[in-house]
């Protein structure tokens, strides 16, 4: 039984290995590619920062079509040094203006701790030089990943940064408010 989302999903899954499967899939595609003729310039001058979750469509979920953003995925959707960078390109070289930060109900983030690296570190003999970001309060980390975004020295704009929770089950956004305190809110 296919639990795929997507019709051609099965076919691309029927031989040799998984990228062997994608980049066949990209031949058929290309196939019939004409380039649209867009600038790397994003036209809704917004960046979105979500999780990598495979569960979240974020094009259809948001309604954007291809050029309208540029979109920024990590684990947990966290606001790390790396997403700070990329955004600090997306504004300065790519004039972007607005942040959207998006993370979701049942995040694997969620049941992870910083035991994961000193895990890793037993194994591989060598810690590694980023930290988890896990966190047990979503809301709360979705208003850490704001000021993260709010408060680096190096984004021009700042003053368009709202953080939303998707829910995977019935793939509705709620807006996080970014004063309300983790201990007072009634979520």
């Amino acid at each position: 039984m296919s639990t795929s989302a997507h019709p051609t999903a099965d076919a691309i899954r029927t031989g040799g290995t998984v990228t062997d499967r994608l980049v066949d899939a990209n031949a058929r595609y290309a196939a019939d590619f004409t380039d649209p003729g867009m600038d790397a310039r994003p036209v809704l001058r917004v960046a979105v920062v979500a999780c990598m979750d495979a569960r979240l469509d974020l094009h259809a979920a948001l309604g954007l079509e291809l050029g309208d953003c540029h979109t920024i995925r990590n684990a947990g959707g966290v606001v790390t040094d790396d997403v700070i960078r990329s955004l600090t390109i997306s504004q300065r070289a790519l004039g972007t203006r607005s942040v959207m930060l998006v993370h979701h109900t049942g995040c694997g983030l969620e049941s992870l701790t910083e035991d994961f690296r000193h895990e890793l570190e037993d194994e591989v003999g060598q810690r590694p030089a980023w930290a988890v970001e896990a966190f047990r309060d979503v809301d709360q980390d979705v208003r850490q990943s704001m000021q993260r975004v709010r408060t680096s020295p190096f984004l021009l704009h700042s003053d368009d940064v709202r953080g939303f929770v998707f829910d995977v089950t019935t793939g509705l956004l709620r807006e996080i408010d970014p004063t309300t305190d983790a201990e007072t809110d009634p979520a």
